[in-house]
């Protein structure tokens, strides 16, 4: 029998609970996959704790969207995917199991070499990464500003507008500057002074703002940058965003992302794909735990622990 992490009320770590689950069967349109790693990413615990408001929960409800695993049966209507195939998904709530079944459209092949550790830490950072960029128009002749350049979605913002030809400058601790750097960004610690700091690195100025963090040191920062509010975005803070006249992609905005956007995030996993398996592209994996002890991961990724956290099951 599978087992799944679910949850039947909002609060803390504790509610979460290691349920049996009936072996998934897929229907027309679905694959079924056995789940060798899922990612850890912080809407998952801002869900539990409603942080982000979601819909009433009115039976067991799943946690996690994305991860990685390799394919255990196929329904009907879906070309292109063999049982036993190494594949990746995104924006199939409940990853955190060891069975389940995923919309045929959510699932993309793993490339040879593609660990499933590494391809369970794409689907929300690389998504929101490739997007944020996408919409922001940034290209060769941009200097971009990434707030809170070492986690997961400014790894990944950093790695993408590097490839696309602009500068980029990201703001750090001390204790992460070198991977920062590492990543093709120049690092710039937060903290007192960070405009002036940001200014002397790039005395003509940035272009274009992405805000990872969500602190107001980042938000004030970003807008006295930064003229041109339109070319700012925050992924955190979206509650906020219409006030300072900024853009906000989810992170609690008001407004749902458009088709576009959607689009854009979906097609950012086969890209990344790809270019991990060019040696192009790098994922800092963080430390791993046991499906059972989904609730310490929650904890960790919470108190902001480095590199991708994931459920291992």
């Amino acid at each position: 029998m599978a087992k799944a992490i679910h949850y039947t009320e909002f609060g803390g770590p504790e509610v979460l609970t290691l349920d049996d689950i009936p072996d998934p069967v897929p229907a027309a349109g679905q694959v079924a996959i056995r789940v060798e790693a899922a990612g850890v990413n912080p809407i998952d615990w801002k869900l539990r704790e409603a942080i982000r408001p979601s819909a009433p929960i009115t039976k067991p409800r799943g946690t996690g969207t994305d991860g990685a695993g390799h394919v255990t049966a196929v329904g009907d209507d879906v070309d292109g995917v063999r049982v036993g195939d190494p594949v990746v998904f995104a924006g199939k709530l409940g990853a955190y199991a060891t069975d389940l079944v995923v919309p045929a459209d959510k699932v993309f092949a793993r490339p040879a070499g593609v660990s499933a550790s590494v391809g369970a830490a794409l689907g929300t950072p690389v998504g929101t990464a490739y997007q944020a960029l996408r919409s922001l128009a940034v290209r060769g002749d941009d200097t971009l500003l990434v707030h809170g350049g070492s986690g997961s979605v400014g790894q990944a913002a950093i790695q993408l507008a590097v490839l696309a030809g602009a500068r980029v400058l990201a703001t750090t601790s001390d204790a992460r500057a070198d991977r920062v750097a590492d990543l093709g960004a120049e690092p710039v610690a937060y903290g007192d002074g960070l405009v002036e700091r940001v200014r002397d690195t790039a005395p003509d100025g940035v272009t274009v703002v992405l805000d990872c963090a969500g602190t107001d040191e980042a938000l004030e920062a970003s807008v006295e940058l930064l003229e041109d509010r339109s070319r700012i975005a925050t992924i955190v803070r979206g509650a906020d965003a219409a006030g300072l006249g900024i853009r906000a992609f989810s992170g609690g905005a008001p407004d749902p992302l458009t088709e576009q956007q959607l689009t854009w995030r979906s097609e950012a996993i086969p890209v990344v794909l790809a270019l991990l398996a060019a040696g192009r592209f790098s994922v800092e994996l963080g430390e791993r735990f046991p499906l059972d002890r989904a609730a310490d991961a929650q904890r960790a990724s919470r108190d902001g622990a480095p590199g991708k956290l994931l459920i291992v099951p």
